[in-house]
């Protein structure tokens, strides 16, 4: 896992990081979760009711966040703790914050000077769908979708700076 582009500004094209996004999520499902995450094809319906964010500041500022429905966020909780989904109970919230961390801290891995640069938050993970996102900024976000055990899970970097 070592950086493979450099910071841009806050005017630059943040679209060249999408495979950096796609390459560390891939990753964290592969070494955490013993899970290859795959393409959805164009007719795959989202559900996504929990949403797990982390924060970054310092050289990037901005959130990553991964939403996911509640069934695939129980099973990579299961899969992280070796427990069957239906025994995961209060632990859910802990360890989809945790993946989506690990994701987050793989990103700005990735990301040439950005290592030392930048802080992560601790990980917010909030449950249901009626919630809208307001970014301080005009730059869009920059997405990544996958499968996940045949369920839809969206990777999300929004850039503030």
């Amino acid at each position: 896992m070592t950086p493979t582009n450099a910071v841009q500004t806050a005017e630059s094209n943040h679209e060249a990081w999408i495979p950096l996004l796609e390459l560390a999520t891939r990753e964290v499902f592969e070494l955490m979760l013993n899970s290859q995450l795959t393409k959805p094809e164009a007719t795959m319906e989202e559900s996504t009711d929990i949403t797990s964010m982390v924060g970054l500041a310092g050289a990037l500022c901005g959130l990553l966040s991964v939403r996911c429905s509640r069934p695939a966020a129980e099973l990579m909780a299961s899969k992280m703790l070796g427990v069957s989904p239906d025994k995961v109970g209060a632990d859910l919230c802990d360890a989809f914050g945790e993946i989506c961390n690990m994701v987050a801290g793989n990103v700005k891995n990735k990301i040439s000077g950005l290592s030392d640069g930048c802080m992560l938050s601790v990980p917010t993970v909030v449950t249901g769908n009626d919630y809208t996102l307001h970014p301080l900024t005009e730059l869009a976000g920059i997405e990544v979708r996958f499968v996940f055990e045949g369920q839809m899970v969206v990777t999300t970097l929004q850039v503030n700076n």
